[in-house]
């Protein structure tokens, strides 16, 4: 995860504002908008951290479940042939729809890594 930080469980997008001089961070991943910037590594880091925690301590005071960014379920748009087709070749394979695809997805992550 190329320009990405993680802390506790979550991972954030950063990117440099060369207008402000300010790298600028954008929670990865859930519904809730948090943003953090740095004017540093350091910094930046620094203020990643006090977002998470100001997050989670905010859901703790409300009663609220923080958000997660991988629950592990996700929808995916295809056509309606490749949907066919897919189903299919797992039906012919013995599995299910959701086996099957989360396999493809690892073979091509491995692929990707070679």
């Amino acid at each position: 995860m190329g320009r990405m930080m993680e802390y506790q469980g979550y991972h954030a997008q950063i990117e440099y504002d060369s207008d402000d001089a300010l790298f600028v961070g954008k929670v990865y991943g859930i519904a809730d908008a948090l943003y953090f910037h740095g004017t540093s590594v350091a910094e930046l880091e620094e203020m990643f951290h006090q977002s998470i925690d100001n997050y989670l301590d905010m859901c703790r005071r409300t009663g609220r479940e923080p958000d997660r960014e991988f629950k592990g379920s996700f929808n995916v748009r295809i056509s309606p042939e490749l949907h066919r087709s897919v189903s299919i070749r797992a039906a012919q394979e013995g599995l299910s729809l959701n086996q099957y695809v989360s396999s493809a997805l690892e073979h091509a992550l491995l692929s990707a890594r070679t």
